[in-house]
């Protein structure tokens, strides 16, 4: 969880002075933020909270076979064989798994990694070197302003609109990139926005990129949970790209549910020259940390095919959680945004206060835990973020009590703010409150 939030150096001169040993890819100052402050509290009283924030599918209440585990325990894993991209078995169902989605990827172009947060490291460490650029998506999770920083790297943001359905602000694109950028980062389906990238956005994109030399970054973990049919199969796939330098990422965090076995992947694409020299400097990155786990490793395929159970109950969850969303919220003052796969839906709720005070009363007043719509770094007020992967009857609870609040105020309320104050007021919080203000997500 988030527990702190970053802020403005106020500190002593002993404690400032005490700072200069710590480096500045972390914040200099922590502080508790009210969110976390008031989640502590209400469990330390023992009340309850009805969490729409799950991002944990081992919490979530899904049938585990009781053995999937199982496989760790291969005698196999006694011998250790380090190979800097994973034993070549692991990466063969990993293909596997690109095949089982209408995908082409050799298992030589296939690295392992311990987690999606650890493949971006090992990108970041291929494509840029300190103080360049990496082009991230707004709306989207605030863990890659952490995942840039302790690289030595700046993200610069380029924006996502919505008409009905989330779309690439291609003209916000071009006016973030410099001579500076180095990869553009795409999330398909977005969190939380969950938008799938189109094929003619990727098209787009990919002749962008490629005559700037400069790679595409596409997080994929959610792209085997459709919310509306036939969107992930109509999406575009930088694994079968072969015009740009690409990089798919994968895991068995999301696509069986698996945060803890930590293994994640990088498939590579592109131009065969540049995708050669990309695994050749990856190689040496690899063989540098050799960071997942033979255990795992010999167990993946096992993993992989034994899961299948595992994603088919998140597959079903978060689609009659997203239905059933859509349907109350279409009678009521707040809207469900159109989401097309992923774990997370967006409501746009009325601006009656400013979203800290939103999420806290909800929590105080309701016991209801959910993402504010600044931590994702929404362009104004008011959203609330919410996890598709709660179980259905504490969703439709808590949903029901966020409808309700609304239905129930909106009428006498006036705005929270004019729109140049509620801007002011986000400004503030995201310079003070870097990723803080709502659990973190279940990363691989």
């Amino acid at each position: 969880m988030y527990r702190f939030t970053s802020v403005s150096p106020v500190s002593s001169v002993v404690e400032s002075r005490n700072l200069v040993m710590f480096s500045g890819r972390v914040p200099p100052h922590f502080k508790r933020n009210r969110l976390s402050e008031a989640l502590d509290a209400r469990r330390a009283e023992g009340q309850p909270v009805i969490d729409l924030t799950l991002s944990n599918p081992t919490r979530a209440e899904l049938d585990y076979p009781s053995d999937l585990l199982a496989p760790l325990a291969d005698p196999r894993a006694l011998t250790y064989d380090p190979q800097p991209f994973g034993l070549v078995d692991a990466r063969r169902a990993v293909a596997r798994e690109y095949e089982r989605q209408g995908l082409d990827v050799s298992p030589d172009r296939i690295i392992l990694t311990a987690s999606t947060s650890d493949a971006y490291s090992l990108l970041f460490k291929l494509l840029a070197n300190p103080g360049d650029e990496i082009l991230v998506p707004r709306p989207s999770y605030p863990l890659f302003d952490h995942l840039t920083a302790l690289e030595a790297v700046n993200a610069r943001p380029y924006d996502l609109e919505y008409h009905g359905s989330w779309a690439i602000d291609f003209a916000s694109v071009d006016r973030a990139l410099t001579d500076r950028t180095r990869a553009v980062l795409v999330v398909s389906p977005n969190n939380p926005t969950g938008s799938f990238i189109t094929r003619d956005e990727l098209d787009r994109l990919a002749a962008m990129c490629a005559v700037r030399d400069i790679a595409i970054v596409a997080d994929e973990v959610f792209a085997d949970y459709e919310l509306e049919p036939g969107s992930a199969r109509s999406a575009g796939r930088v694994s079968s790209r072969r015009d740009v330098l690409s990089f798919a990422l994968g895991g068995l965090s999301k696509s069986v549910g698996l945060p803890q076995v930590k293994l994640g992947w990088i498939a590579a694409a592109g131009p065969d020259s540049l995708v050669d020299a990309a695994l050749d400097r990856l190689e040496l990155i690899c063989d540098t940390y050799l960071s997942v786990s033979t255990p795992v490793q010999v167990a993946a395929a096992t993993l992989l095919y034994r899961g299948v159970s595992v994603r088919a109950q998140i597959a079903e969850r978060v689609g009659t959680n997203y239905r059933w969303l859509a349907s109350k919220s279409a009678a009521s003052s707040c809207t469900c945004r159109r989401a097309e796969g992923g774990w997370y839906a967006v409501l746009q709720v009325p601006s009656i206060e400013p979203e800290e005070d939103l999420v806290v009363g909800l929590l105080i007043k309701d016991g209801v835990l959910t993402h504010p719509g600044y931590f994702f770094d929404f362009p104004h007020e008011s959203f609330l973020v919410v996890s598709l992967l709660t179980p259905e009857a504490a969703f439709r609870d808590g949903v029901a009590h966020i409808l309700r609040h609304f239905d129930c105020n909106v009428a006498d309320a006036a705005p929270a703010a004019t729109p140049p104050a509620q801007a002011h007021a986000r400004d503030a919080r995201k310079a003070s409150a870097s990723g803080g203000g709502a659990p973190r997500e279940t990363k691989e």
